[in-house]
This record gives C-alpha cells, structure tokens and sequence, in this order.
C-alpha cells in the first residue's frame, strides 16, 4: 500500500474501512486501524491517513521499540505535537485507546463460571496485564468453579515477584474457596515460564493436594497474552494418584 496517496485513490480493496468490512479488524496494521480513527490525512508531506498513522507512531516511538506500548499511555499533547493531528484527531484517538482499555480490563461479574483460562484471564487482567512489576494474585472459586473473588497476594519488582504457598493458601481458606487458579504477569511480555515459576507450581500443587483444595491453573500474563500451565505442562499429569 502506498502511504502516500489519499485513500480515495486506492482500490476499493486497499481502503482500510473495506478491507476491515471484508476481511476483519485483526487484518489491518496499527497505522490503518489509526487511519480509520483520523479519517483523514495531511500533515508531514501530505500524506494519506495510512501514511499518517505510519508517521505518527514513528514519532511516538522514536526511543521506544514498542509503538503500541507508547499508545497505551499517550497524551493529548504529545498526539497535537505531531504535524498533521489536531485535537479532534487527538481526542478521538485518546478515546479508541481508553474504550479498548475497558472493554479488555473488564472483569466477570461474581458468580461468573470460570471454565477456561481465557475467561480467567480476563478476571485478572486489570490487576497484572499491563503492569510494570511483577504480581502474584488468585482467583477464588467455589465448588462450581464460579468466581467469589480476585486477590493481590504479592507486588514485587519489575523482573522479580515473591510468593510462598502458605501465603497463596492462608488467602483460600480465609475466603471460604473450595477451587483456585494462580496467576503472576511477566512484565516483559514473555508468557514463557520460567524454571522458578515450575518449581513455584509443584510447591502448590502439593499443598493444594494436601489441603484437599484443588489448584486449577497457573496462568502467565502479559503485554495482551496469556499462558495456562496446566495446558502447556505435564504437572498436573505428575500429581500422585489416589489409591
């Protein structure tokens, strides 16, 4: 696609607001998906509305490689600073982002069934998606696996959190939960574990056999993903079987 051409003067095919009719929104790149917003172009070398977008998150994330993790925390200012968006363009781009932010941050209603780990995600992302630290929480759940509550159980630094089991387990049973799922987010955005995170996960699953208190799920979150253990491992599989 050529930026610099008005989006008039593409094909049909090639115009963002068709090629999201036609084909979907996971599709479109950043800068169309911003060009939609702007709806129209000029600026730097009057370019189109794609090419604005392009040039846009260039100049927001120029000491940055994550153009998108400028996005999520941009100004008003800092938008009405690039040649070409005004604060019309500004504000209706300030409001796509903050309306994408509340519908990915909101959280099941209690009593919610939480039967997969996307679901359970999505209870915490609020608390652990995005944040610059790591945290450890849980999802409390009762015998039906509906969800009673989330809770921080700890904050640590940005590449390092702390969690024991009998902090994790104090917090269960004083809830009155019968099921639980742990989560912790990796800042960097790697949902990878890490050999600690195993090790972390056949502590608890002990103490969760041991307490009669079964563990669910260890999830890892971070930067729009998420990782389920229990999927991607084989310890729930190492578990001592009942006689």
């Amino acid at each position: 696609m050529t930026y610099s051409l008005r989006i008039a003067d593409l094909p049909m095919s090639e115009r963002p607001r068709e090629r999201l009719m036609a084909q979907g929104s996971k599709i479109l790149s950043t800068a169309e998906l911003i060009a939609i917003l702007l709806g129209t172009g000029q600026g730097a070398g009057k370019l189109s509305a794609v090419g604005l977008g392009q040039f846009m998150l260039q100049e927001l994330s120029q000491h940055q490689r994550d153009p998108l993790g400028v996005l999520r925390e941009v100004s008003i200012q800092e938008l009405t600073k690039i040649s070409g968006v005004g604060p019309a363009k500004a504000t209706t781009i300030l409001a796509a982002i903050e309306l994408g932010k509340r519908v990915y941050q909101s959280r099941p209603p209690e009593k919610t069934i939480i039967d997969d780990p996307a679901v359970a995600a999505a209870a915490l992302s609020n608390d652990l998606m995005w944040q610059p630290q790591e945290r450890f929480a849980v999802l409390l759940l009762d015998t039906k696996h509906r969800l009673i509550g989330t809770q921080i159980i700890t904050i640590g630094t940005a590449t390092e959190t702390l969690a024991h089991p009998r902090d994790i387990f104090r917090e269960v049973i004083r809830q009155g939960a019968t099921r639980v799922i742990v989560a912790h987010n990796h800042p960097s955005g790697n949902v990878e574990p890490s050999p600690e995170d195993i090790s972390l996960t056949r502590q608890l699953l002990a103490g969760a056999q041991f307490l009669g208190i079964p563990l669910l799920d260890h999830l890892i979150l971070g930067n729009g993903n998420h990782l389920s253990l229990h999927q991607t491992t084989s310890l729930w599989d190492e578990l001592p079987q009942e006689a």
